[in-house]
């Protein structure tokens, strides 16, 4: 057990202190009439009925620093949950905050750390090559610990051998699930701009390498959630939204699909995954209007998150989300109140921040 230091201790305890549970479970009891169809509004926040200050002031830690700092990892994570306490609708969370190259780094991708003055989480390098997609291939599933993976799990023992000393910290304060990004997001941050190309090229080899980067998910994941297992009945996920399900699938790289493609190379695997894990949310940048029928008939999705609706048809996304009853998590306030007059409305199945 890592020794921790008495700044760390200090603010584990004024957490542990600021937390109500009554104003917690208040709060949750929110999320799930939304979730399971119980709200009746048009648009849904919830609202923490007491906020309270934090009692502490520590120097902001720089991500850099926490990547390779366990503790500094730690620190970053419960400041943020210290802010998430002073709100009205955030929820108070943590994860092992990586980058979107945990993943990646597992296949040997080259991790990249952004530029001090960014302060924003790493990525890995592409590839760029296919011969060398096509050795990963032939290896077969990467070392779980391999890469970041090793930190990801180390931090995640970390938060429960410690959580586990606040009762209230381990009620209330979710160590969610690492960003896995997606199994076309991965294969495209591996192999960079061929893969499209190879989608006509020689789709049997993209295929292989989705149906091996949705095997090692899964088996990621799995050892993941041995530690902090899925909440069959509500899950969070960031700290602005909670959703049915275990996982929250990213889908960016799908923009650049037809909707062809999408339903040949994405959709099957998302689906495989949404299945295994209980249901999940999948999120997408851009625009996904092209697909969204599709992805909105996979059983087992229960939500959708999206950013940047000027790029998109909406009244494409509301038609095949909301008015299906699948929720619309995290969506742009101003875009939603602007929409709110659209025939039916949002049947109650919008969240907004």
């Amino acid at each position: 057990m890592l020794q921790l230091k008495k700044e760390t201790i200090a603010l584990l305890e004024d957490i542990e202190r600021r937390i109500d549970p009554a104003v917690e479970e208040d709060f949750s009891a929110q999320w799930k009439d939304f979730l399971y169809g119980r709200f009746e509004g048009d648009l849904f926040t919830a609202k923490r009925k007491a906020v309270s200050a934090p009692g502490i002031s520590l120097p902001a830690v720089h991500i850099n620093d926490a990547i390779d700092d366990l503790e500094l990892m730690l620190q970053f994570g419960l400041q943020d949950v210290a802010a998430q306490l002073s709100t009205e609708a955030l929820s108070p969370c943590i994860r092992a905050n990586y980058g979107t190259g945990i993943m990646t780094s597992l296949f040997g991708a080259e991790l990249f750390m952004m530029p001090r003055h960014t302060n924003t989480l790493p990525t890995t390098r592409a590839f760029n090559d296919t011969e060398v997609m096509r050795g990963l291939l032939e290896k077969g599933m990467p070392d779980l610990l391999g890469g970041l993976g090793q930190r990801v799990f180390d931090f995640g023992e970390l938060c429960a051998e410690v959580f586990a000393r606040y009762p209230n910290i381990q009620k209330y304060v979710e160590v969610y699930h690492p960003d896995t990004q997606g199994p076309l997001d991965l294969c495209e941050l591996m192999w960079g701009g061929e893969m499209f190309l190879a989608m006509y090229d020689e789709p049997e080899l993209v295929h292989g390498l989705l149906r091996l980067v949705t095997d090692t998910y899964t088996a990621f994941l799995e050892k993941w959630f041995a530690l902090f297992p899925i909440h069959a009945e509500m899950t969070t996920h960031w700290a602005s939204l909670r959703h049915r399900g275990g996982i929250v699938l990213r889908d960016d790289s799908a923009m650049n699909l037809s909707p062809e493609l999408y339903k040949e190379f994405a959709a099957p695997y998302d689906a495989e995954l949404l299945k295994h894990f209980k249901g999940g949310v999948v999120h997408f940048c851009g625009r996904g209007d092209h697909y969204m029928e599709t992805l909105c008939s996979i059983p087992d999705l229960t939500g959708v998150n999206m950013s940047q609706p000027e790029y998109n048809d909406m009244e494409t996304i509301y038609r095949n989300t909301v008015d299906k009853g699948i929720p619309l998590l995290a969506f742009l306030r101003a875009r939603a109140e602007a929409d709110l007059g659209r025939e039916g409305g949002f049947r109650h199945r919008m969240s907004v921040l």
